[in-house]
Parts: C-alpha cells; sequence; structure tokens
C-alpha cells in the first residue's frame, strides 16, 4: 500500500509535551501487547471539554492566523486525515472513522486506521478495529475531575483473547498494526496530542458556546 502524502506540517504555538511528562507501562498477556499512559494532568480541561472534543473533531477552527481543520491543530506535525465515515455530523457510539497519522513524520512509521467508535462521554473516548470477531486493535482514554481539569489515563490494547486472535490474528496485529518501532513512537505522538489539548481546547469550547446553536 502507497504511504499516504503527508501535508505541510502547521505552525507549532506551544511546546509538545514530552514523554518524560507522562508515566508509561507496557504488559504482555495472551500474545497482546497493553500499552497504559497516565498522563500529567490537563490545566484547565474537564471532562465535559473532552467528550465534546471527541464528538466534535470534525470541524475547523481559528488557529495561527488561518482557519485550519481540528484534526491537523491536535498534532500540528504528525496527524494526516480524519475521516467520519458512517453518517451524521457528530461522532459517538457506532462511529466509523477512518485515521491517518505519521509518528514523527516518519512515511515508515505510518498509522492508516479504520475503527469505530464504542463509547464517548465525559468519562471515555473508546474506539476499536476489529476482524472477524476479534478486537486487533482497542483505545480507551479515560477521564476524570481533578483540580482545575482533568486526569487522564489511556490504554492502548494490541490483540485479543478470542481463539482466532491467539491462533494468528494477533501475530498480524502486532506486525501490521503495530510492530515494536511504531508502538514506541505512538507512545510519545500520544503523549505531546493529549497535552497539546491544553493549549487551544478551552478556548475552542468556550467559542463553540458562544457561536454554535
Amino acid at each position: 500500500m502507497k504511504a499516504p502524502e503527508l501535508p505541510a506540517p502547521r505552525p507549532v504555538l506551544w511546546p509538545l509535551r514530552p514523554l518524560e511528562s507522562a508515566a508509561v507501562s507496557m504488559s504482555s498477556d495472551n500474545n497482546r501487547t497493553i500499552v497504559t499512559i497516565t498522563h500529567a494532568p490537563l490545566e484547565q480541561v474537564t471532562p465535559e471539554m473532552l467528550a465534546w472534543w471527541y464528538g466534535h473533531i470534525p470541524g475547523t477552527m481559528q488557529y495561527a492566523g488561518g482557519i485550519w481543520p481540528r484534526y491537523l491543530v491536535w498534532h500540528p506535525l504528525d496527524h494526516i486525515s480524519y475521516e467520519l465515515t458512517s453518517p451524521g455530523a457528530v461522532v459517538g457510539p457506532g462511529s466509523r472513522l477512518h485515521l491517518t497519522e505519521a509518528f514523527g513524520r516518519d512515511p515508515g512509521k505510518v498509522m492508516d486506521l479504520h475503527v469505530t467508535v464504542e463509547t464517548v462521554d465525559s468519562q471515555a473516548a473508546i474506539m476499536t478495529k476489529r476482524l472477524l470477531g476479534s478486537s486487533m486493535v482497542r483505545l480507551e482514554n479515560e477521564f476524570t475531575p481533578a483540580s482545575g481539569g482533568s486526569r487522564y489515563t489511556t490504554r492502548l490494547t494490541v490483540g485479543d483473547t478470542t481463539p482466532l486472535a491467539t491462533l494468528f490474528l494477533n501475530r498480524i496485529a502486532h506486525d501490521r498494526a503495530f510492530p515494536t518501532p511504531k508502538l514506541a513512537a505512538w507512545t510519545r505522538h500520544h503523549v505531546e496530542e493529549i497535552g497539546n489539548l491544553e493549549n487551544f481546547l478551552p478556548d475552542l469550547f468556550r467559542y463553540r458556546a458562544d457561536h454554535e446553536p
């Protein structure tokens, strides 16, 4: 499959969080890999804002003197495209998404993934890539209120415990979706994109409240 063309990088208006700002752990069981990231607290970003964000990533926003797709602002270097491929304008349970990213802007570390949203609410945003009844990739974003913002934990699970998964699908998930170098690059990328939310989401959320019906 031909690698997607990377769009020009957007201006980076704020420092991206370093990997060391988060607590990262990795475990394996039944041929699955589970990466857990406990992010540094998100200042001024409430769970209500996060629920709105995950439901309204499609769309545009003002940024760096222009109008940009929100997804391209979320990570101004790595994000390529975000497509809502199911009917509707708001993302929610059952929505289907096509996500394309290049971690570290490396054409050799492209994630091109079709996923289905399971949950979007003020506690979590969860999406899954399934194949033959097994979960190949499951991303769980969980958030709780904290003083002035939110605590945010991410859990990425590559593989499943179904018989087909343990027989051969987990190997496919690790080889194609998240081989070890790409998984390490994704971890850094994810710390950066989640940390970036505190730089623009509070203002975007307030703007939406003032200007949208």
